[in-house]
C-alpha cells in the first residue's frame, strides 16, 4: 500500500553497535532475535541494510562503532553511515532503497527511543510502509530531569504506536520477528 512504485521489501538493521547496546534491555535476547531476522530475509533473498551512527562519543571504525559480533553484516549488504537519528538525514539511503525497487521496510535495530523512532516515522512520511519488528528493537533506561525512562516502557510505547498506524496511502505496524511474511 506504499505511496511509491516500488514493490519490495528489505530489513534495516540500524545502530547494533557495541557502544549502543552494552547495557540495553534485554541486550541478548534482542540481539539474537535480531540475528534470526537477518537470517530468514538472507533465506528469501530479502535486502539486508545496515546502518551505523557516529559521533564524537561513537567514533567511526573504532571498537564501540562496530556492529556487535553476534550480528555479521556480508560484504555484499549495503551499509549506510549517518550522524543524525535518523537513517534518512544526509546520507545514501533513500537511493539505496529506490535502486532496490523497496517500498517496504522491516525495522530492527537500536536506541528504540532514539534511531528505530526517527528514522521509521521518517521513512513513513516518505511514502514507505513500515512494519516494525517488536521483539527486535531495544534500547537502555535513561534519565531526565523528569525521573527516570524505564527502557522497557519506551519499547512498549513504540510498538503501541505502530500497531494499526496509518497516514495516507502507507501502513504502519509491529510485529514479531516470527511473524515476517516472507
Amino acid at each position: 500500500m506504499t505511496t511509491l512504485a516500488r514493490p519490495k521489501d528489505a530489513l534495516l538493521i540500524i545502530d547494533v553497535q557495541n557502544a549502543v547496546v552494552d547495557a540495553a534491555h534485554q541486550r541478548d535476547e534482542r540481539v539474537a532475535t535480531m540475528a534470526v531476522a537477518v537470517e530468514h530475509a538472507r533465506r528469501k533473498q530479502v535486502p539486508v541494510i545496515w546502518v551505523q551512527h557516529s559521533d564524537p562519543w561513537l567514533v567511526r571504525d573504532s571498537e564501540d562503532w562496530r556492529i556487535v559480533p553476534e550480528l555479521s553484516p556480508l560484504e555484499e549488504e549495503h551499509r549506510v553511515h549517518k550522524l543524525y537519528r535518523s537513517s534518512f538525514e544526509a546520507t545514501n539511503l533513500e537511493e539505496i532503497l529506490s535502486e532496490l525497487e523497496v517500498g517496504h521496510l522491516y525495522v530492527a535495530g537500536a536506541e528504540t527511543n532514539n534511531c528505530v523512532r526517527h528514522t521509521s516515522h521518517a521513512a513513513l512520511e516518505r511514502g514507505y510502509d513500515v512494519t516494525l519488528l517488536s521483539d527486535a528493537h531495544t534500547t537502555s533506561s535513561f534519565d531526565t530531569a523528569q525521573g527516570l525512562v524505564e527502557a522497557e516502557i519506551v519499547i512498549t510505547e513504540l510498538n503501541a504506536n505502530f500497531a494499526d498506524y496509518q497516514l495516507p496511502g502507507r501502513t504502519a505496524s509491529a510485529i514479531l520477528v516470527a511473524e515476517l511474511p516472507w
